[in-house]
């Protein structure tokens, strides 16, 4: 039992990143610019672990007049339900409040809400208007009470544990609701994240994985030292309250976290600039791979493999596995997402070949000398040798780059 609970705990504890303001205020910012309606007379829902600490509450309240928001909501955990998160503590400010209840504290979660009513009488709407109250739940996104927050929100913004993103993702698709996530850039290829990529109706941010993101994690939480010293520079950098941050404070950055969203933005409409396949496998800076071998088919696949996002040509009209980031570059408008040459996608009309064991035990003896199975099928195959994960796409005609 003990060790469960202590399993459970580490695990808890390597799932909570807190995102910082900056990120947050770029991504928004991005959407924002590409339109200035688009959080006008919204109700903006930010479920996140401690809304007091949280800076999507900070910083939707920071825009909430210039951007006009109608509402913001932000819900929270109670302390006993997420015992391992970075603040799971009485806040000075909610014992200071004639609602307090050090019982109910530790049960409930908290919702605080900001509306267009200047309560304080200074002039403005901001975070001192906020108003909260307890949850009669322990504020699971998961509760019928956290839904019907959901419901009443127009769009959605946070992050939410890595481990339960396929689960957060299809709470938000059944509330039909605009949503803007941070997830690991290895769910594009999740079988559910991936068919709303291909049916445009999720797309990658602004920022996409192209950029580092720093997070706060839990006093105790795995981190890479490399992680957590970049981490540590790139906020002394940003000055003011980090410029004197120990060695040893508890953030990471991840390069491989982007945002997740179907809410549109500028970037998802720039125009990948292509060149022919001549031009790509001989001009002077042209990628030795495919310099030396050209554009290969698939053993398995009718398409053929690009192994770079900068190799697309232009005068290929057929399809073409390319790099899972390309997905940070895709615009609708340009290409068609047709599937992926992963197992998860076993109705891809691309595929032309299924391996049976044989044909994969053979394949991984020829290639490793040993015995053992070389799984074809979950990849595309070049010439017998499995190659990286690829998206398949297609460029819509007319378009040339």
């Amino acid at each position: 039992m003990g060790n469960t609970s202590l399993t459970t705990a580490k695990r808890n504890k390597n799932d909570e990143f807190y995102t910082m303001y900056p990120d947050i205020e770029r991504e928004m910012v991005a959407y924002w610019n590409f339109n200035k309606n688009v959080f006008r007379d919204k109700v903006v829902l930010c479920p996140a672990d401690d809304p007091e600490w949280s800076n999507f509450r900070k910083f939707f309240a920071d825009v909430f007049e210039e951007w006009g928001l109608k509402k913001l909501i932000c819900t929270s955990y109670a302390p006993r339900s997420n015992q391992d998160a970075l603040f799971a503590v009485d806040i000075v400010e909610e014992r200071n409040d004639p609602k307090y209840d050090p019982k109910l504290s530790e049960e409930r979660g908290r919702v605080l809400v900001l509306e267009r009513e200047d309560l304080n009488d200074d002039g403005r709407i901001d975070r001192a208007d906020m108003k909260w109250e307890y949850l009669e739940g322990d504020g699971d996104f998961r509760s019928a009470e956290v839904t019907a927050l959901r419901d009443e929100a127009d769009i959605v913004v946070t992050n939410p544990p890595f481990s339960l993103f396929r689960e957060f993702l299809a709470w938000l698709e059944d509330g039909g609701v605009q949503y803007s996530i941070i997830g690991t850039i290895n769910a594009t290829t999740y079988k559910e994240t991936f068919a709303l990529i291909r049916e445009n109706r999720l797309w990658k941010g602004a920022t996409a994985n192209s950029t580092d993101m720093i997070f706060r994690v839990p006093k105790g939480a795995e981190v890479k030292a490399d992680d957590r010293a970049k981490a540590i520079r790139m906020l002394r950098k940003i000055g003011g309250q980090y410029a004197d941050l120990p060695d040893d404070a508890d953030f990471t950055r991840q390069g491989s976290s982007c945002w997740y969203t179907n809410i549109d933005h500028g970037v998802r409409h720039e125009w990948l600039e292509l060149d022919t396949m001549e031009r790509n496998q001989t001009k002077r800076n042209a990628k030795k791979k495919v310099r030396e071998h050209g554009y290969l088919k698939y053993d398995n696949y009718d398409a053929i493999e690009v192994p770079f996002t900068d190799a697309i040509p232009c005068d290929y009209d057929g399809v073409m596995g390319v790099p899972t980031t390309f997905l940070d570059k895709y615009n609708p408008d340009q290409f068609e997402v047709i599937g992926t040459t992963e197992s998860n996608d076993p109705e891809n009309p691309c595929r032309t070949r299924w391996y049976s064991s044989e044909e994969c035990r053979a394949a991984y003896l020829d290639r490793f000398g040993k015995p053992g199975s070389y799984d074809l099928n979950a990849s595309g195959v070049v010439n017998g040798v499995k190659v990286f994960k690829r998206v398949l796409i297609r460029r819509l005609n007319g378009t040339e780059g």
